[in-house]
């Protein structure tokens, strides 16, 4: 089911790969863009990714990270990063939707404090209810913004090197930082809250009867 997910997110991240490499190539001809008009710079800046490479550039970029790093991009603990980590000792006891009562009788005994215990815990209970619709899109969502949180940070670092020697004007440069920075924090803000709903929405479906 991950797998398909992914494969549905591929033409966003795409849409994603190509507004950074039109950005940053409209920040290396800034003095083309007055004079040409942005109409023009469109088009050429088009033509350095054609659209048959799409997928390829989405699946070769998106897979420099495991999903470990990804996570790390996203949230900055050093241990146990993944918010089902803290399923059941924080988020759970957060959100008005879960019922602990219904949670726990799902669950078969005592919910974990462990983290570990957490996450492998929260991970059966996903299991039960992975076909819900409102699971499946929140996992969509997380899965996509994630992903893209990624891609920002290679975008910072990549791009970000590249726009400070290719771009001749030093202000059009810091400026062009400043996007990919904001790229990323708003992102990860995204993943991140994306990343907590997902786990509560499986909480507060667990032990709800399936509609007839």
């Amino acid at each position: 089911m991950t797998g398909s997910l992914k494969e549905k997110n591929r033409p966003l991240l795409w849409v994603m790969i190509a507004a950074n490499v039109l950005v940053l190539h409209a920040a290396i001809h800034e003095n083309a863009l007055r004079v040409e008009g942005f109409r023009a710079l469109l088009r050429e800046a088009m033509g350095l990714l054609p659209v048959g490479l799409a997928g390829l550039v989405a699946v070769v970029l998106n897979g420099l990270l495991s999903a470990d790093l990804k996570a790390r991009t996203v949230w900055f603990w050093r241990k146990h990063v993944l918010p089902g980590h803290r399923a059941f000792t924080n988020y759970a006891k957060k959100d008005p939707r879960v019922d602990l009562a219904n949670v726990q009788k799902a669950y078969g005994s005592k919910l974990p404090t462990d983290p570990v215990e957490q996450n492998r815990g929260w991970y059966k209970l996903y299991k039960t209810v992975d076909e819900n619709p409102a699971v499946l899109q929140v996992h969509r969502d997380f899965l996509l913004l994630r992903d893209c949180t990624g891609l920002a940070v290679l975008f910072l670092f990549f791009f970000g090197g590249a726009g400070l020697y290719l771009i001749p004007a030093p202000k059009v440069a810091l400026v062009y930082l400043g996007i990919l920075l904001a790229q990323y924090v708003l992102v990860r803000q995204a993943a991140a809250t994306y990343g907590v709903r997902l786990v509560t929405t499986v909480l507060a479906r667990v032990g709800v009867p399936k509609p007839e």
